[in-house]
Order: structure tokens, then C-alpha cells, then sequence
């Protein structure tokens, strides 16, 4: 709480404020172009690019009230910007030139230059420039800009089916503000066409991965998709479009916050552009402060009234219970009604005392399932059987364990701890980092289980297998597996329990 006041205390916002923009005009070089970090000689195109880009949010979202100083900063910034693509376009000009200068006769240098400007020429800066230089309308191209900005925007029109998701997203938007409807229209269509949705995690794009460069980073590529769907989405008076386009535009909201339940978000790149996301069209979730409405059997639970149940600032986070004797059958139906705008989410998990072995699998979006197979010697050499009751062990057999794991997102720093057996010793009892399968993982071996640490745990279906030997005879329960987020750890699932029986030679 005392770090939320902290963050809303608007004194200490604008003196925040203040000190970034400061930092951004000492590291500002001469040119209006900025490097990557101070200190260095050169201007870095992509960061002056993202930095321009960032005030055009601003602007977007109504903060333009600048200080003069301020605004130099982004005029000089935008002059840097447009002085590098002229550049990049003469340079191209001259390839051309030269293209047509060895060509053998007037028609075929006429042909071959033609040919050479009508082929895609554009790169992920140049399509990046555009997107920027789309908040900037009030800053006026010379003649030969003008030439260069209008070469490349044809470019985009023809050539767009030719990138991915975050550089049609800017396309999009760039041909959209410079009046080039048509051509956007058709992207946010195709957009649509590919698109995925779901009730539980919203609207997405199987596309969207993680890549090696900025224009592959899936936060960013959605935020900036809500930003297209925001605008050129609004492309209909009728009532029946623009709410279907306001629903697209929540559901692309709920697969940025379901991303963030699970995952972090690495970099302020990523949170800044989420946060704008956010802030777009769309549902107004950010004015909504009702809490839900919580009916346990016929009882409304309300914190206000319970004796020593505080509610926690913000969150709306409470914690309640009930003794043995307050507790009903009815109060097995559990009601949640949301009111206003916007998504909520909770848990709901009943928690008992069991048997090991007669645990039942858990049913969640992260799903477990764990086998026990007798590892056997036979014509065509070792074979793997699985263990049931009628499984007839003995002290020595040696039995693979086999753990599937079934997630249905992406998640970060997952938890795996799987129980084994009082009556078996593992073979590998050293503890080391693993990578099976385009995935990486530190196994450790522990007294009475095995653990698994995930870093990074991408949807799919991935198995894990480690052998054991037995050397006890008697009944044993091999306990259960269990895995879970520590990130969000209402994301956990187990695996049913078993039973091993271990006869005497």
C-alpha cells in the first residue's frame, strides 16, 4: 500500500517527469538523433525512432503540454528522423542511377531502373519510421521528403503481405492516418482472418513469438495490435460493427493481461506499450472500482460487515473463514457476479485431507499425468511395460518414471516437485541444468522426490522420464506429482496418486 501511495503521489510523478525528460536532453546528440546508451559516438536509427514514438503515445493519449525545451527535444528528434530516410532513399535513387547508366541501350536503362525501384525495398526501419512519423502530421515534409515518405508508402500498400504481425500492425496504421484506407482496411481484415479467441484467453495470434529482434517481442506486437484495432477498427457508423469492434478490442486486452497472470514483463518497452494498449478504446476498465458480488449458498459475503476482516487497499483483497458448525451443504454452490465494465478473474479450490494413492488428477490449465513402467530385457532389447496392480515386482527391478506435462499458455518460473516411493532409490542422483526438447530445466534430486525448475515453460506438451531402482520389498504409495507457477500460483495441477507392491524373491 505505502508503494501504491507512492506511485500515485502526483508531486512525485512530475518531479519523476522531469528528471526523464532531463536525461533525454543531456543524452540528445547535436544531430536530434540518440544512441543506444550515453557515451556513445553514434545515433542509434531504432532507438530515435522509439523514443519519437513514445511522445506520439503521449500525444495520442492527450499529454502534450510540454515545455518549450521539450518540444525542441522532439522537433530536433523528428528533423533527425526524416534527414536519415532521405538520406536511405537517395542512396537507393543513386543504386538505380547507376543500374540504368550500364544498361545498353536508353529503353532497357529505363526498364531495368524501373524494375529495380518497383521491387521491395523496404526494411523494418523504414516501416517503423513511417509509424512514427504518423503522429507527426503537424510537421510538414519538404518537397524531397515528401517524394521519399510517398516512394515508401506505395511500398507498404504492394508489399505488406510480406511482413509480420507488428510491422502489418504499423503499416496499418501509418497508411490509416495519411488517409490510405483502403489498403488498411484490407490488413485488419487479414488480421482477423488469422486471429484465435477464446473465452479464457481472449483474442491472439498464434504468429506472435518471441524472436531475436524488436520488431518479434509479443507484448509489444499486441499492444500495438489493440492500437490498430482502436483506430482503423472504427471504420463503421453502424451500432452491430462498432460493438463487435469493441469486443475485439477487449478481448485483445484480456490476452495481454492473462499474459502478465503468468509470464513477466522483461523490459519497460514491453510495460509501456501495454500500459498505452490499455489506456486505447475499448471497454473504460480502468474507471471501474465495483467489487464483485460473492453468494456462498444463499449469503452474500460482505468484508464490511465481518468482524476482523480487513480489505486490502487497491487489490480488494480479503481472507474469511467458517467454523466446523457454520458450515452447510448449500454453501457448495459459491455465486460471483461481476458488475461494470472490464474482466475479473479469481480462484476457487477446495482443499481436504487424502490418501496419497487415491488422489484423482486435477483438471487445469496446466495439466499432469504420470506413468510408472517396469523396464524389462527382451528379444529386441530393453522394453518398457506399464505398471499396474497385477504388476509383479521384485527388489532390484529397475522402473522409468514418465512425467507429461500439458500447458495450455506460455508461463515463467514453474515448479515441478514429483514424490517418490520410500521403497526405491533414483539413478541419477545428481543435481544439474537439462535441455530436452528446446527446453531447459534444473532436475534436483531430493530424498523423497525429484524437483524440476522451469524458467520458461512455452505452450505444448512436453515428457520427462528418470529411471529408479527398487530396493525394498512391501506395499508402497509412489505419492503424486504437482507442479505450479510461482509466478501465479493459482495455476498449479497435480497428478493422481498410485501404489507399488514389491514382492520377495
Amino acid at each position: 500500500n505505502k508503494r501504491n501511495a507512492l506511485i500515485l503521489d502526483l508531486n512525485k510523478m512530475k518531479n519523476e517527469q522531469e528528471k526523464t525528460l532531463n536525461k533525454l536532453k543531456d543524452i540528445q546528440m547535436n544531430s536530434g538523433g540518440f544512441p543506444w546508451f550515453k557515451g556513445s559516438r553514434y545515433e542509434s536509427r531504432y532507438i530515435t525512432q522509439h523514443i519519437a514514438t513514445g511522445f506520439g503515445h503521449l500525444k495520442k493519449l492527450g499529454i502534450s503540454e510540454f515545455e518549450k525545451s521539450t518540444q525542441k527535444l522532439i522537433k530536433n528528434t523528428v528533423a533527425f528522423l526524416d534527414r536519415e530516410l532521405l538520406t536511405q532513399y537517395n542512396i537507393l535513387i543513386d543504386k538505380a542511377e547507376k543500374i540504368k547508366q550500364k544498361a545498353k541501350s536508353k529503353k532497357e536503362g529505363k526498364k531495368v531502373y524501373k524494375d529495380f525501384l518497383s521491387k521491395n525495398n523496404l526494411n523494418y526501419f523504414t516501416i517503423q519510421y513511417l509509424y512514427m512519423r504518423s503522429f507527426y502530421d503537424a510537421i510538414s515534409l519538404d518537397n524531397n521528403l515528401k517524394t521519399a515518405v510517398n516512394y515508401y508508402r506505395e511500398q507498404t500498400k504492394e508489399f505488406w503481405k510480406d511482413y509480420n504481425l507488428y510491422a502489418k500492425g504499423q503499416i496499418a496504421l501509418s497508411l490509416f492516418r495519411s488517409d490510405e484506407k483502403s489498403t488498411a482496411n484490407k490488413i485488419l481484415k487479414s488480421l482477423k482472418e488469422n486471429s484465435i479467441t477464446s473465452e479464457e484467453l481472449g483474442m491472439y495470434w498464434k504468429s506472435n513469438t518471441t524472436g531475436y529482434y524488436y520488431y518479434q517481442a509479443p507484448v509489444e506486437t499486441q499492444a500495438l495490435l489493440i492500437e490498430v484495432f482502436s483506430e482503423v477498427g472504427v471504420i463503421s457508423n453502424e451500432p452491430e460493427s462498432a460493438k463487435r469492434n469493441l469486443n475485439d478490442i477487449d478481448n485483445l486486452k484480456i490476452w495481454l493481461l492473462k499474459n502478465k497472470q503468468t509470464n513477466s514483463w522483461k523490459t519497460t518497452k514491453a510495460t509501456t506499450s501495454a500500459v498505452y494498449a490499455l489506456l486505447l478504446n475499448g471497454g473504460d476498465w480502468v474507471a471501474v472500482t465495483e467489487m464483485v458480488d460473492i453468494k456462498i449458498g444463499n449469503k452474500k459475503v460482505n468484508p464490511a460487515k465481518i468482524k476482523d476482516v480487513k480489505v486490502e487497499a487497491g487489490s480488494g483483497y480479503f481472507k474469511t473463514s467458517w467454523n466446523k458448525g457454520e458450515i452447510k451443504k448449500e454453501m457448495a454452490d459459491v455465486t460471483i457476479t461481476k458488475k461494470g465494465n472490464g474482466i475479473a478473474w479469481g480462484g476457487l479450490y477446495w482443499q481436504y485431507f487424502e490418501d496419497l494413492d487415491k488422489i484423482t488428477s486435477a483438471e487445469t490449465p496446466i495439466k499432469l499425468n504420470k506413468q510408472l513402467f517396469l523396464k524389462v530385457n527382451s528379444d529386441t532389447g530393453k522394453e518398457l511395460k506399464e505398471i499396474n496392480d497385477k504388476t509383479l515386482l521384485k527388489v532390484g527391478d529397475l522402473i522409468t518414471v514418465r512425467i507429461e506435462i500439458n500447458s495450455d499458455r506460455d508461463m515463467e518460473f514453474i515448479h515441478m516437485k514429483d514424490m517418490r516411493a520410500s521403497g526405491v532409490e533414483p539413478i541419477n542422483v545428481l543435481s544439474k541444468y537439462k535441455w530436452q526438447d528446446n527446453l531447459g530445466y534444473y532436475e534436483s534430486t531430493k530424498d523423497a522426490a525429484t524437483n524440476f525448475f522451469f524458467d520458461r515453460l512455452p505452450k505444448g506438451i512436453y515428457v520427462f522420464e528418470y529411471d529408479v531402482r527398487i530396493n525394498n520389498a512391501g506395499n508402497f504409495s509412489n505419492g503424486i506429482s504437482t507442479i505450479q507457477s510461482m509466478y501465479a500460483p493459482e495455476f498449479s495441477s497435480h497428478s493422481r496418486g498410485t501404489r507399488i507392491n514389491v514382492f520377495k524373491d
